[in-house]
């Protein structure tokens, strides 16, 4: 398996040369200069499946802790002891945005709490097709569960397709149905302090997470628990365990930290002026 995806690797390096490369002869076949791109591609591919196959093989692979994840189950009991449903909501952007893939893919995890418990739940989104990804991966989890006939469309429900007139449907539904917990996941903006600011005065337990730091400020106010960053993007394989997810996880982890040795090795030779051949190894040329 390793092989074929260095092979594959090779070969798509070789599609992406430019015509031009061949059609002078004097130059060479291969793109020298892109070698070390070519190599920490490899690498990247390499430290990925051995991560993947040690998951697979059941070894214990490190994760922090997120504690806003590990409240999600938390916030889902207090909603069924209360009997008051849990609201989620996907963010405000369209399905061709990763965050809200992010916020989908957490989306089926809840929605399995939440049908193991026999909990209401409540999505309500912007976009046709946010609601159209949102019913099926819904749909999945409530037949995983074993409760398919406790899943209904309304589950994930349209309710506007403006961001203010969403923002006012939303924050009806938090002071009508009092949700005992609001789980924000996805991409927000300026309706983002509008919807914490509610959902906290309705006495809810909230758990936000975005990628936009300009929004952070407002959930960790009014929040709970938030997620930052990248932590929204490692929620799916923190929650599943999924030997590929967390394989992925891993792999990306290692070559972060390679490219922060390189970045610090990079920053002392240039201060003691001979990282010049340490720089061009970067150069794209």
């Amino acid at each position: 398996m390793l092989i074929a995806t260095l092979h594959r690797i090779i070969f798509l390096s070789l599609i992406f040369v430019p015509s031009s490369v061949f059609a002078q002869e004097s130059d060479s076949l291969f793109r020298t200069s892109r070698v070390p791109i070519l190599f920490f591609v490899v690498l990247f591919s390499i430290v990925i499946i051995l991560y993947t196959r040690w998951a697979k093989l059941g070894k214990t692979l490190f994760i922090r802790k997120i504690a806003g994840l590990d409240a999600v189950e938390e916030a889902v009991g207090r909603a069924t002891e209360m009997g008051k449903p849990v609201l989620y909501i996907p963010g405000i952007s369209e399905i061709d945005e990763i965050e809200t893939i992010a916020g989908i893919a957490i989306l089926g995890r809840v929605a399995r709490i939440t049908a193991q418990y026999e909990t209401p739940l409540i999505v309500p989104v912007r976009y046709p097709m946010v609601l159209a990804a949102g019913q099926e991966v819904v749909e999945q989890a409530y037949s995983e569960m074993g409760k398919k006939d406790s899943y209904h469309k309304d589950i994930v429900r349209y309710v506007a397709g403006e961001q203010f007139a969403f923002t006012a449907t939303v924050n009806g539904i938090m002071m009508r149905d009092r949700p005992a917990a609001n789980i924000y996941m996805g991409g927000f903006f300026a309706e983002s302090l509008l919807l914490a600011e509610t959902g906290n005065a309705a006495g809810s337990i909230q758990i936000a997470g975005t990628a936009r730091p300009e929004q952070l400020p407002f959930f960790i106010a009014a929040c709970d628990y938030t997620l930052m960053g990248e932590e929204l993007y490692a929620a799916s394989s923190y929650l599943s365990h999924e030997p590929i997810l967390l394989g992925g996880l891993k792999g990306q982890d290692f070559v972060k930290m390679i490219l922060v040795i390189c970045i610090i090795a990079g920053c002392l030779l240039i201060t003691l002026d001979s990282g010049d051949w340490f720089k061009n190894i970067f150069r794209a040329e």
